[in-house]
This record gives C-alpha cells, sequence and structure tokens, in this order.
C-alpha cells in the first residue's frame, strides 16, 4: 500500500490550488493576474521578514474512518479539495482507519521521510464527530507508532458551531423552512441520527451538538444513533410523535454517505438531510482543529532521572 502524496508545492500542484502558469488555459487577463497574484501571495507567505525562508508548516492527515460504500471515499476526497483550496500551502494527506487505503499507518510512514514538513511533523485531524475509542486509542496509538515522525492529534469535529449550521444547511436543502408559524413549530421537531458508541464521552458529545441545533432552530432536537447505543431513529421518532409532533425531520449526523446514513434517512417520516459531506463549514472545521492543536504547545519531555 502507498500512502497520501508525494513531496510537491501544494500551491502549484495540489488539486485544489491554482492552476500551474506554464501550458495552464487562461482565457482572459484578469484570470491570468489571478493566478499569478494567488501563486505570488502563497510563496510570500513562506518567507519571513528578513528574508529567509520560513519552514514549512505541519503536514495535515486527514483521519477518516474507511467505508465499504464507494461514495464515502469520493467525499472525503473531495472535502480534502475544499481544504486545499481554503490553504493551498498546507500539505494535506489522507489515512484511514480501516477499510479503505491508504491506511493511517502507511501514511505516516511515508511522511517519515518527508522533507517538506517541519522536522517531519505531521497534525492527525479525526473526520470523527465525537470522542470515542478511536479518538482516544486507536489514532493516538498509529501516531505514537510512528516515531521519530513527530505527530499531534487534533480534537475531534465536534461538538462545534460550524457542525450546527452545517446540519441546519442540509436540512434547508431537504426542504426545512427557515420561516414557520407558530402552530407550524409546535408540530415540528428533529431527530439527530449519529453513529452511536459505546464510550459515555460520545453521547454527550452528540447530545450537546442536538442542544446546539435545537436552540439553532427553535425546535426540539433528540438523538438517536444507528448502533450501540439508544434510542434508534425509529424510536425517537415514534416518542416525538406522541408528544404531539408530527413533523419530523431527521438530521443526518455522518461525515459522509453510507450504510448508516442511509438506513436512518429511511426511517424518516418526512424529510431526511443528507450527511455533513464536503459542505464548506466542513473545511474550515477541519483547518480550525489543525490550527488549534499546531497552536498547543507540546509537553515538555521527561527528564531521565539522574543517578547516584
Amino acid at each position: 500500500m502507498t500512502a497520501s502524496n508525494p513531496v510537491r508545492d501544494e500551491s502549484l500542484l495540489s488539486p485544489g490550488g491554482p492552476p500551474p502558469l506554464g501550458g495552464a488555459h487562461l482565457d482572459s487577463t484578469a484570470q491570468l493576474m489571478n493566478a499569478i497574484t494567488s501563486q505570488l501571495g502563497s510563496q510570500l507567505s513562506r518567507v519571513s521578514i528578513d528574508g529567509a525562508r520560513r519552514p514549512a508548516p505541519p503536514a495535515l492527515v486527514l483521519v477518516a474512518h474507511g467505508s465499504r460504500d464507494p461514495r464515502t471515499l469520493s467525499t472525503v476526497r473531495s472535502l480534502i479539495e475544499r481544504i486545499r483550496e481554503l490553504r493551498p500551502h498546507l500539505a494535506v494527506h489522507l489515512g484511514h482507519i480501516e477499510l479503505n487505503e491508504p491506511l493511517l499507518p502507511d501514511t505516516l510512514a511515508s511522511l517519515q521521510s518527508t522533507q517538506g514538513t517541519r522536522t517531519g511533523e505531521a497534525v492527525l485531524v479525526p473526520l470523527l464527530l465525537s470522542r470515542g475509542y478511536h479518538v482516544k486509542r486507536d489514532i493516538p496509538e498509529a501516531a505514537a507508532a510512528a516515531a521519530p515522525l513527530r505527530t499531534r492529534v487534533a480534537a475531534p469535529l465536534g461538538p462545534h458551531p460550524l457542525l450546527v449550521e452545517t446540519l441546519y444547511a442540509r436540512l434547508v436543502e431537504a426542504g426545512w423552512r427557515t420561516r414557520m408559524s407558530d402552530s407550524t413549530r409546535r408540530a415540528s421537531g428533529i431527530v439527530l441520527a449519529a453513529a452511536g458508541s459505546r464510550d459515555p464521552d460520545a453521547a454527550v458529545d452528540t447530545r450537546r451538538t442536538a442542544h446546539l441545533l435545537a436552540e439553532r432552530l427553535g425546535v426540539p432536537v433528540v438523538p438517536a444513533y444507528a448502533s450501540a447505543a439508544a434510542p434508534t431513529v425509529a424510536a425517537a421518532v415514534r416518542a416525538m410523535a406522541a408528544r404531539g409532533r408530527h413533523r419530523i425531520a431527521v438530521a443526518s449526523y455522518f461525515t459522509a454517505p453510507g450504510r448508516f446514513a442511509t438506513e436512518c434517512a429511511a426511517a424518516a417520516p418526512w424529510i431526511a438531510a443528507e450527511p455533513l459531506g464536503d459542505h464548506p463549514a466542513m473545511a474550515r472545521l477541519v483547518l480550525h482543529r489543525y490550527d488549534q492543536a499546531v497552536a498547543t504547545p507540546e509537553p515538555a519531555p521527561e527528564r531521565a532521572l539522574a543517578t547516584a
């Protein structure tokens, strides 16, 4: 198995960055000037005031779960392109926990010999929505095994207001009305469909997202799960209907299409939103988690005890 991208100037060659000047089809002077300005700005950002070249920032490794559904990988790749568009000078790589290539250990192994990252550094950003086993064990263990590559593990994406904005946008796309009468609001509700986990912290994070979404929409939002936790989406729908809420939508709290998202959507009595996917807010959130990790001071190495 091979891992992620070879070393290159992301501002010039990444699919999400501006097109190379040589041989590019530029149909106007304005387009040419925009390309020159974008590339020049990217290059100047690497030069300090005294003219010295700044070291490249740590690579961003987006850690996806992996899925047998081909739509999942396609969506993740599209999200990576959005990230590169927002920050063309940043090396962005992909690693999977399971089921898809490249697997995370292979991606990290390839970065151990990469000279384009700052002293061999990488920030692992989980494409996961809450705390759980993968965030607490699998990803840190893979990072530790990648030594001498210096790694940091960012926080999971959720909970965060940018996720709420993405959920809101997906619901509106599915037919949720941004304005409604009081009677319609009293009859409306949302079931927030998530993957589920046995880790209680995952449920805490999902409930927090449900609370934020309820504040955003002004209607009750109940979390429900595809596996490993209760209630199921169908049970949550029945409970909400029993309380007089018959205009029930399902918000898909999944990073990409897949079996769980499809099964949860099928239980919707009214509308079901698409998963979070490659929404622009998702790309901004990934970079936000990356920046947070970079800005966090690294713990000082433990000193060996002096021997007598």
